[in-house]
């Protein structure tokens, strides 16, 4: 049974810490950071984008490095979690690891999610749930992925993927074709990567080689891990894309995130990145390039 029905520790500590301040005598300053953490965290503001992005990025990680600047807004959450019960106090340090994920996975399924809904990373929902249950934060720049029955190109894919795919066609004098879509299982060449959403494999067949690198940085521009697969890696010649922070994505497609992130191939081999320094393009995802 989890702690939903009764006061959250850090709850307690902020009301405590107040009623200390308004007894007279006693400044802010004063009052042992123990009480102080409480305040503090209730007014704490979650960047769901940069939760997601080290929520992608930490768990292969060795060590407990943070991502970016996401480790602040991680731990704001990790500390939510632990006033829920469902990660040890020890465990909150800003670094999205296996163990947050986990965490994050059991709080949703306490809520009554399953399957792709409960895989432990965070989506608009559940976070912002989490955070008024506990009084530590609110949430700003959420993601939605919205309808996971979406279209491009007659596959399936969800809105914000097929929102991606046009802005990245729209870079380009030649059109985009999907050979596989999202939410697609049974394709063992596909290692369980497209089992959930954001991701997807594109066609370059009728393309020049100049051409397959153009698509490739087109796609990395509005926010995807993208790369072209090669006969040498023992693929035929396409892309294979992933939408950075799609909050639907299988578990073995984040881990490929995390290879973009550090310049590998995102392949079992962990190779450095086969693409032209020219066409590389730095690390972003979808909303990020939309607000310029």
């Amino acid at each position: 049974m989890t702690s939903e029905a009764t006061p959250d520790t850090h709850s307690r500590r902020t009301l405590l810490r107040r009623a200390l301040i308004a007894a007279g005598g006693i400044t802010a300053a004063t009052v042992p950071a123990v009480f102080t953490a409480g305040a503090a965290e209730a007014a704490a503001v979650v960047d769901m984008e940069l939760v997601l992005v080290a929520a992608m990025v930490d768990p292969p990680k060795s060590g407990t490095g943070t991502t970016l600047t996401a480790g602040p807004h991680v731990k704001v959450v990790e500390q939510a979690l632990d006033a829920k019960n469902f990660l040890a106090a020890g465990s909150v340090d800003g670094h999205y690891g296996t163990t947050t994920v986990t965490a994050y996975a059991n709080y949703q399924k306490s809520l009554g999610y399953t399957g792709l809904d409960a895989n432990g990373i965070p989506g608009p929902t559940s976070l912002t749930k989490l955070g008024t249950d506990t009084g530590l934060y609110t949430v700003t720049r959420p993601i939605n992925v919205g309808s996971s029955t979406d279209t491009y190109g007659g596959k399936r894919v969800n809105t914000r993927t097929k929102n991606m795919l046009a802005a990245a066609d729209g870079k380009l004098s030649w059109s985009i074709t999907l050979t596989q879509g999202s939410y697609t299982t049974g394709n063992p060449s596909s290692a369980g990567t497209h089992d959930g959403g954001g991701v997807v494999d594109i066609a370059v067949s009728s393309m020049t080689t100049t051409q397959r690198w153009q698509t490739v940085k087109a796609l990395r521009d509005v926010g995807f891990a993208a790369w072209l697969r090669t006969p040498e890696q023992g693929f035929t010649y396409h892309i294979h894309a992933n939408a950075v922070g799609d909050t639907d994505m299988a578990g073995v497609a984040q881990a490929q995130v995390h290879d973009y992130f550090y310049g590998k191939n995102g392949l079992a081999s962990h190779a450095a990145d086969n693409t032209p320094d020219a066409y590389k393009g730095a690390f972003t995802w979808w909303e990020k390039y939309k607000r310029g």
